[in-house]
């Protein structure tokens, strides 16, 4: 701990803290849900993209929006619809006349802030879709010849409903691979349910308040970054990646490499917010859902008995958990 504190000239325990505090006020503007909002914090601590997935009227966008204000980060919010075209994601090049002739300036789209909602993703075209993939990945927007750098942090915090809906189109896999967790977000308890009516009819909404700004949050993300990973928890996270990929009569396709190199980020950054600087088995098991439950490609079998990518994951988990149990 005070390697980590000497290299980043700041105190961890103090940035967790803070996160914690950022936390508690995202609660403020949402009723219930702490699960989901502690795993879009671990994404942004890593800076992964989150996919919100969920039913209409589940609070997806307001979660989003309050933790702009939380963060105090540009927010733009991008509405797909199936006539969104690519240019107006990412901007085009207009003509500009003047007395020398003309010339083409480029007109700056809405991905140019740090936090992006990517509202309803899946009822744009594949086209539209796809002209997330390299601001997702690379953090720049290239239009004819020329590349744009995004600002840091940049985030994208997209919600689709599920894909039973009508009107919607499914994501390619190559942009599923890009979200850092997919995020399943149920309907409320009743008594929760109580409290989101009561919120919203008639009761002054809650003033949210700033807790933490970009730079602080670019620098919890180095901290992150310095937490160690045992040989014996590296190996094992990696064996669970590989699992999908081993004969398994319920998957089609298995993960990517970037799997793994998202459950590796995600796994450290759970261990920092629980105030451990070290990575155990747990932290990798946990995370093991939201990263992998996008990545894998369910055979038909699994659909016909009526498996999700959920029950799939839990079953390689129980295998790989017996063989290290019986290892050690």
């Amino acid at each position: 701990m005070e390697n980590m504190q000497n290299s980043a000239g700041i105190d961890p325990s103090s940035v967790a803290q803070q996160i914690a505090a950022c936390e508690m006020e995202i609660q403020k503007g949402m009723i219930g849900q702490r699960e989901i909002i502690r795993q879009v914090m671990l994404a942004m601590l890593t800076g992964g993209n989150v996919l919100l997935e969920g039913m209409p009227g589940l609070g997806k966008t307001r979660l989003v929006s309050t933790i702009g204000k939380v963060f105090d980060l540009p927010f733009k919010r991008i509405q797909f619809t199936p006539d969104l075209m690519p240019s107006d994601v990412t901007g085009t090049n207009i003509i500009i006349k003047n007395e020398k002739g003309s010339s083409f300036s480029f007109e700056r789209g809405p991905i140019f802030a740090n936090l992006i909602l990517a509202d309803e993703i899946n009822r744009a075209t594949p086209k539209t879709q796809s002209a997330l993939l390299e601001a997702m990945q690379e953090h720049t927007v290239t239009v004819g010849n020329d590349s744009h750098i995004l600002a840091e942090p940049f985030f994208v915090l997209a919600t689709q409903n599920p894909i039973e809906n009508e009107g919607t189109y499914p994501l390619p896999e190559a942009q599923l691979d890009r979200f850092m967790f997919k995020i399943l977000v149920h309907f409320p308890s009743k008594e929760e349910l109580k409290d989101i009516v009561a919120l919203t009819e008639g009761i002054q909404e809650p003033v949210i308040q700033k807790k933490m700004d970009g730079e602080g949050l670019m620098a919890a993300r180095a901290l992150v970054n310095q937490i160690p990973i045992a040989d014996a928890v590296l190996d094992y996270l990696l064996e669970i990646v590989m699992e999908t990929h081993a004969p398994n009569p319920y998957i089609r396709e298995g993960a990517s490499p970037r799997a793994a190199q998202s459950l590796i980020r995600a796994a450290r950054a759970k261990a920092f917010l629980e105030g451990r600087f070290n990575v155990s088995f747990q932290d990798v098991e946990e995370m093991a859902y939201p990263v992998l439950r996008h990545r894998i490609i369910s055979s038909f079998d699994a659909i016909s008995e009526g498996l999700s990518e959920d029950h799939i994951i839990r079953e390689i988990l129980l295998k790989k958990k017996s063989t290290l149990i019986q290892g050690g």
